[in-house]
């Protein structure tokens, strides 16, 4: 019995081909995504924002625009939209020479030109000026929240007279969806960046976009100029389903709300194999452990846990949160960041929160970052890297177990399962795009496993 999944996002977008003992009952937990859009209807979307006249009117007399794409970590293909863009600009008057691009990579290190490519199309790389991004260099103080969150942004970006945003609409922990103004924090320095992410608690698994974060984030949006951004969800495969376009603060949480409805899945339940494939968010090990290992968290104590991740650029970077190797005094500065961000809270509980859990399947852990430990519980989680990543993993990963052949984990999954045939398995085919169906009563498995 042979299962197909998708795996190596951005680096091959293969297929891979599962096989299961036929003594499996084996259930796959599609989302009930609509077809992918044509040409035609991208442009259509486009040419039809939300509450705000078409960009190519939105655009009219301005000099010196700004596009802000996610970086690699997240699975938007603005390939597929970015030519339709530079058309509605040129129909501004604005030359593709005159458009300048920048990935907003926050933390995550710089975007190489190969990623440029990969993100925005080759055509409009060698056309548009590519702006690169540090967090630590080239930030400008643009003002400060009603947080009081202090902002730093990219100089180009402060610069511009016209910022539009493209990303994607995904569960994210520290404010429950990613998308709309989140895409500012990829462009902000690392102080901003930090006081973000200390100052307001995470979402932790609850999906909830109601909170101070994203307050927050919506202000430090518009202090940078991002008004306008066109927002996309993918199917299991990377292909848009939806692109809505105009002004985020208006169709955002409709944006969220479509997610929910689509990429809903139950929990895994009493199931003895719980498989999650981390595609489309596979690119690294940093990344797809923050966003594919949610159902893992809520198998059973006896489940057999398993995710599936390329893992093609190897580790990742994450400057804030590092995964592997954290640098010398990092759980110092984490608990002097936590205390200073929020000094009014109850001393107890601010030591609580920074010193965080660590276990067996922890590391350094911070009330607002997604990128977490995993819950010390029951058998161990099987990390399978199909193919080979251009950059190796380390032999030994907090939480997980590395193992490069999918015989061996089957291998390893009846050995745990005590020689029983007779498994029912779940597979997640697209698990950081899927919304489980958490009860209230439930989401302190995430939260706990998380913290």
């Amino acid at each position: 019995m042979s299962r197909t999944l998708a795996t190596a996002a951005w680096y091959g977008d293969s297929e891979l081909s599962l096989d299961y003992p036929t003594s499996w009952s084996v259930s796959t937990l599609w989302p009930d995504t609509p077809p992918p859009l044509d040409g035609e209807a991208l442009q259509k979307a486009l040419a039809n924002p939300v509450r705000q006249p078409r960009l190519a009117d939105f655009a009219a007399g301005k000099t010196k625009p700004i596009v802000i794409v996610d970086d690699l970590t997240r699975p938007t293909p603005a390939a597929d939209v970015v030519p339709l863009l530079l058309r509605e600009l040129a129909l501004a008057g604005l030359a593709a020479e005159q458009i300048s691009f920048i990935v907003g990579t926050g933390t995550h290190g710089p975007a190489d030109h190969g990623s440029v490519v990969k993100k925005i199309g080759p055509d409009a790389a060698a056309r548009v000026r590519i702006v690169p991004h540090d967090h630590r260099r080239n930030v400008v103080a643009v003002g400060r929240t009603s947080f009081g969150t202090r902002v730093f942004v990219n100089r180009e970006v402060a610069d511009s007279d016209l910022v539009v945003g493209i990303g994607g609409v995904y569960p994210q922990h520290s404010t429950g969806f990613g998308g709309g103004s989140k895409l500012a924090l990829g462009v902000c320095g690392f102080r901003t960046i930090r006081d973000l992410h200390y100052r307001h608690p995470s979402m932790k698994g609850s999906y909830e976009v109601e909170n101070d974060f994203r307050r927050d984030l919506d202000e430090v949006a518009s202090l940078i100029g991002l008004q306008t951004s066109v927002s996309i969800h993918v199917d299991e495969n990377r292909r848009i389903v939806r692109l809505v376009c105009g002004d985020h603060q208006a169709y955002y949480h409709d944006a969220v709300e479509f997610a929910r409805r689509t990429y809903a899945a139950p929990l895994p339940g009493e199931a003895d194999v719980v498989i999650a494939n981390a595609y489309p968010i596979d690119v690294s090990l940093t990344f797809m452990r923050s966003k594919g290992v949610i159902p893992l968290l809520h198998a059973g104590r006896r489940a057999s846990k398993v995710i599936v991740a390329a893992c093609p650029e190897g580790i990742g970077h994450h400057g804030l949160f590092p995964f592997i190797d954290p640098p010398r005094f990092a759980r110092a500065r984490h608990v002097l960041r936590v205390i200073r961000a929020r000094p009014l809270e109850v001393p107890t509980k601010v030591m609580r929160r920074a010193r965080g859990k660590v276990t067996r399947f922890g590391r350094l852990q911070s009330p607002g970052n997604g990128s977490t430990g995993l819950a010390s519980s029951g058998n161990p989680i099987w990390l399978y890297v199909p193919g080979s990543t251009r950059t190796p993993l380390p032999d030994a990963i907090p939480g997980m177990n590395p193992v490069y052949s999918w015989s061996q984990i089957i291998e390893n999954i009846e050995a745990e399962q005590g020689g029983r045939r007779s498994l029912k398995a779940i597979v997640y085919p697209c698990a950081p795009l899927q919304v489980l169906q958490i009860a209230q009563s439930t989401s302190a498995v995430v939260t706990d496993a998380l913290e």
